[in-house]
């Protein structure tokens, strides 16, 4: 990434975990990466706690983000960001959404889509969520919402294609790249559980806190057409995405934590130094 212009914005990066767990090395490096970019350029770097999924999220997990980043002495920027916060302003594009007929409700299980979606298609059908409410009658509908069932929320793309042709997203020192409207399918952007996807409050929340790259891990790479098209029909400027190399373990395998990777926390607890940390990340 060439140096700022002296007229240009100031570049602002985020490091956007989840309180699911405690950070591990990966997280590290992810954080360490967007510090060294906003840095190198006189910019600022944003934390954002991701915690939307109540379901999973702890305010242990939440605290330990804190420890571990004051213990690796990476500073962050600005007023910190806690999606369970922004709950309204994520109703309120998902409001926006519907008013323009982009998306509708989705009432069937996993399991029951998953049943559709493993039948036979036919030469050129696709394979993936498409208009899902129509494979559905109205008279199931209404018992289900009798039930007290809530929907999921899925983006109608035979209404969308035509509105985003041609769109491209672009990452950081390459040429932009087309979105694949073709390949998407009807992408759930609001989770019947929690009201929201991560893929709607991303968008929201990286505009909202004037984010102006977005840097992560490779294994997002895949979502960024998405959120670019998200951004789109909400009128969102696109930020500049930079996916940065994932740490692995010795078979190669990503560090996750439900493997119960090495989180900062146990390295730190068996007396490990910050620069002793530092070094287990590579080059």
């Amino acid at each position: 990434m060439p140096p700022t212009p002296a007229s240009a914005p100031p570049i602002v990066t985020r490091f956007a975990p989840s309180p699911t767990g405690r950070l591990h090395l990966g997280h590290l490096f992810s954080a360490l990466h967007a510090r060294r970019v906003a840095d190198d350029h006189g910019g600022e770097m944003r934390l954002r706690i991701d915690d939307i999924d109540h379901t999973r999220c702890r305010p242990e997990f939440t605290q330990g983000i804190h420890d571990d980043l004051a213990f690796m002495g990476i500073d962050v920027d600005g007023v910190v960001m806690t999606q369970s916060s922004r709950m309204a302003r994520y109703q309120d594009a998902l409001a926006k959404l519907k008013t323009r007929g982009l998306v509708y409700p989705c009432f069937l299980t996993r399991r029951e889509l998953d049943a559709v979606l493993s039948a036979p298609h036919g030469e050129g059908d696709e394979p993936h969520a498409a208009n899902t409410d129509r494979l559905i009658t109205d008279d199931e509908i209404d018992a289900r919402t009798a039930r007290g069932e809530l929907p999921a929320w899925r983006l109608r793309m035979e209404e969308i294609r035509p509105l985003a042709q041609d769109l491209t997203w672009t990452e950081d020192g390459q040429k932009p790249q087309l979105v694949d409207l073709d390949a998407m399918g009807d992408m759930v952007v609001a989770r019947k559980d929690i009201g929201t996807s991560y893929h709607l409050s991303v968008v929201l929340d990286d505009d909202d806190a004037g984010v102006t790259h977005v840097t992560r891990g490779e294994d997002l790479k895949s979502s960024t057409p998405l959120h670019r098209l998200i951004g789109h029909l909400l009128g969102i400027a696109p930020p500049v995405w930079m996916h940065h190399r994932l740490i692995t373990d010795q078979d190669g395998k990503r560090l996750a934590k439900r493997d119960d990777a090495r989180s900062i926390a146990s390295l730190r607890d068996a007396g490990m130094t910050r620069n002793q940390i530092l070094n287990m990340l590579g080059d």
